[in-house]
Order: C-alpha cells, then sequence, then structure tokens
C-alpha cells in the first residue's frame, strides 16, 4: 500500500559552504510539496514571511470544489473561498479587516462540514472568541458566505448561522463646545520627540510639526456634511477613479466614489455647507489640499484611527469617541436646529425611518404637541338650546314662544331671547 502523501510544509535549507568553509548560499526557507522545492525568498529569521508565503501558496493552490453537493460534503474552507474570489473582496476598501476575520473564521471552521454549522457551535466560537461583539461580525460574514454559496446553487440543504444579539448601538455625539476643544487640539499640538543620545539623553522636547493639522480638515468634513469615514478619506478635487469629488465650482460633494457601486450605505451627493466651501476654496489657495482633501505629507491617507484616538485623549473625550461620531453629530446637530427629517435624512444619505428612530428625540417638535396636551383639561363643549332648530343670526331678535298653560289652555306671547339663553 502506498504511503499518504505529506501536506506542503516548510523546510529550512541549509547554509552551502565552499572548499574553504565559506558560506556561498545562506540558509532559507522553501516550501516541500510532493517532491518539488518552491524557494520562499525568506531567510533563516524571516520566519513569519515564510508562514505568510506557505499559507498564500496553499490558498492558490486549492481550488474549491463549484458543484452542487449535500452539507454532508462540503468543508467550510470552499465555502468561505469561494466567497472572497467572487466578490473580489481583495479589492474592497477594508481589505485587510474582511481578510483578518475569513482567517480567524477558517481557523476554527476551515476543516468542518456545512452541516456541522448549528447553534451549539456557533456559540462556542463566541465563548472562544472572548467578544459577542466581534464574534458577531465574524458570524455575519460566515452567514454571508454561506448565502452566497447557496445562491449559487452550490449546496443542498438549510444551513442556519445563530448570532449572539446585537450590542447597544453608539449614540455618542459631540456638543459643540467638544467639537471646539477637539478642532483646536488638532490644529495646536505638537510634536513630541525624546533625545535618544548625549547629555539629554531622555528628554522630551517639541518640534515646530503639527501632526494633527490634517485631522482637523477631516473633522470639518465630518461634522459640516456627515459623511463616512472612508469616503472623507477619498475626498479629491479631481475627478479620478476610486476617489470621492469635491465640486469647488458649484459647491457638491459627490461622496460616491467614482466606479463604486451603490450599496445600501447610501452616499448622495450634497451640497457643501458655504462655511465648509470657504474653508476648502481657502485650503486650495494656500497649497493645503494639493489632489486629495486630507493628506499626509503629500500622499491621502487610509485611515485615521490612530490620530483621532491620539486627539480624543488630548481633548478628554473619552474613547468611545471615534471618527463615526462626527456623523452622529451632524445628524444629531441637523435634529437640534429643527430641520425637516425628510429633508436631513436625504442629506446624510440614510432613510428617513433610521433618521428618526436613532436621532427623531433630538428634534424640537418631537412628540412636543402630546407633551402640551396632556397637562390641560379638555374644553366643556357648549350646550344648544334646540338641535333641531339653527341659532338665530341676530341674537336680540324677538320671536313668538308657545307657553302651555294647562290641559286645553294656551296662550302666545313675545320675549326677547338673549344671547346665549331663554
Amino acid at each position: 500500500m502506498p504511503r499518504k502523501a505529506k501536506r506542503a510544509r516548510l523546510w529550512l535549507r541549509p547554509d552551502v559552504k565552499d572548499c574553504d568553509g565559506k558560506i556561498e548560499r545562506q540558509s532559507a526557507w522553501v516550501v516541500l510539496d510532493r517532491g518539488k522545492y518552491i524557494v520562499t525568498g525568506c531567510l533563516a529569521h524571516e520566519t513569519d514571511a515564510a508562514e505568510k508565503f506557505l499559507a498564500n501558496y496553499i490558498a492558490q493552490k486549492h481550488q474549491p470544489i463549484r458543484q452542487r453537493l449535500d452539507i454532508e460534503e462540503i468543508i467550510i474552507a470552499d465555502v468561505l473561498s469561494i466567497y472572497v474570489d467572487d466578490k473580489k473582496l481583495h479589492e474592497s476598501e477594508r481589505a485587510l479587516q474582511a481578510f483578518a476575520r475569513l482567517e480567524r473564521l477558517n481557523e476554527y471552521w476551515g476543516a468542518r462540514k456545512l452541516v456541522e454549522v448549528n447553534g451549539e457551535t456557533c456559540r462556542e466560537y463566541v465563548k472562544l472568541r472572548g467578544n459577542e461583539g466581534s464574534a458577531r461580525r465574524d458570524l455575519e460574514d460566515l452567514r454571508a458566505a454561506i448565502n452566497h454559496h447557496s445562491r449559487e446553487g452550490y449546496h443542498r440543504g438549510i444551513v442556519r448561522v445563530v448570532l449572539p444579539p446585537k450590542g447597544k448601538p453608539r449614540d455618542r455625539w459631540l456638543t459643540r463646545s467638544e467639537a471646539a476643544v477637539l478642532l483646536l487640539v488638532c490644529w495646536r499640538t505638537r510634536e513630541t520627540q525624546v533625545i535618544h543620545r548625549g547629555p539629554n539623553k531622555g528628554q522630551r522636547i517639541q518640534t515646530d510639526r503639527r501632526p494633527l493639522r490634517h485631522l482637523a480638515r477631516f473633522i470639518l468634513l465630518g461634522l459640516y456634511t456627515g459623511t463616512r469615514a472612508a469616503a472623507i478619506a477619498s475626498a479629491s478635487i479631481e475627478r479620478g477613479e476610486g476617489r470621492s469629488y469635491v465640486d469647488l465650482d458649484n459647491g457638491i460633494f459627490y461622496r460616491l466614489a467614482e466606479g463604486k457601486r451603490e450599496t445600501k450605505k447610501r452616499q448622495p451627493p450634497v451640497p457643501i455647507p458655504p462655511r465648509l466651501l470657504a474653508h476648502l476654496q481657502r485650503w486650495k489657495a494656500k497649497g493645503l489640499v494639493r489632489r486629495h482633501v486630507i493628506e499626509w505629507n503629500g500622499e491621502p491617507i487610509k485611515s485615521v484611527k490612530t490620530a483621532f484616538k491620539s486627539a480624543a485623549n488630548l481633548a478628554g473625550l473619552g474613547t468611545d469617541v471615534t471618527p463615526h461620531t462626527l456623523r452622529h453629530t451632524a445628524a444629531t446637530w441637523l435634529m437640534q436646529a429643527g430641520v425637516g427629517k425628510w429633508e436631513a435624512a436625504g442629506f446624510l444619505g440614510m432613510s428617513v425611518e433610521m433618521l428618526d428612530r436613532v436621532y427623531g428625540h433630538h428634534h424640537p417638535l418631537h412628540l412636543r404637541q402630546a407633551a402640551n396636551a396632556i397637562g390641560y383639561r379638555r374644553q366643556k363643549e357648549t350646550l344648544s338650546v334646540s338641535l333641531s332648530k339653527p341659532k338665530p343670526a341676530n341674537s336680540n331678535a324677538t320671536q313668538v314662544v308657545d307657553i302651555v298653560g294647562g290641559p286645553g289652555r294656551t296662550r302666545t306671547c313675545n320675549q326677547t331671547v338673549m344671547s346665549g339663553r331663554l
């Protein structure tokens, strides 16, 4: 019986020396796969890079099965691989975050079959992950991959991913004084450096560099437009593939990046507020904005999470203030200003239902009629003298009234009808 072939693995190829003992070729990592040697280009001390090379080699070598099978025969690693290829996640703006989640899923679920996805294994994954919020986000990706696999017609059977309950939504927003402090910190903060040599070793000195001024421009765009962080990061004064466009001539911000399809997170074009437009035109005139609105060392930014965390800490705002807080703040300020919900929802790129449910209580007219009415009694209705006859136009008119005096006896007299009574 033939011996079972080993899986692809790393092997440290030893040094090659000449006759004099000099090293002609240093030791390096190679991949052994069924008698083949695949060079990784990683030296002996580059272990992490060699492991990543092996992981990529195995992923590229494996071709998932694309045919209709029972859920007892399909491994989840194939489901995840098909999802990555079809959705082109490697081209997405958040590819690193997506791949990090899929790697965690693959470590736990990769060797399992689809039939093993149930409430028990999902709860076990949540317990292993240690954080319900993060585990829920991972399992949402797993559910999306399984649903895509099902829609493509690659498996028979029903698979349900059981998610932990949603956490409390974040509704933190900034007051105008907090926003002013945050902007001031970003504008005034100077870079601090530590001297590592000489007699002043260990001393901290401040330079003339202002490392957070680009973040101040980011914050202004977020507060004035309520735009998501990714669209602000790609904002440019020039049209281009993969960039959102700021039209300074017509005062319109086209938030959806060129070449990107619109998703449920709508990003409609919006007029630029006059104050923000003045800032943008001034930044361009001074050369602070060359191509992208937010630049760091002349290059467009990819993320401001680290800088924003530092600024929020310096401003004393706490860890619950994130870049997405700017969107919450814009929505809250619009409601506090009494802007109509339909118009505010269109400006922010969200549904009216979402705006009303999350931010509607900030509106000055929110349930105000009910609050004012509940403290007063209902006005008493005025009883009319006769329901059959209309009230005379002239309240002082003289009319004939029949007065019954007794059996068989009647008499007629004139009586003046005063207003409101006989």
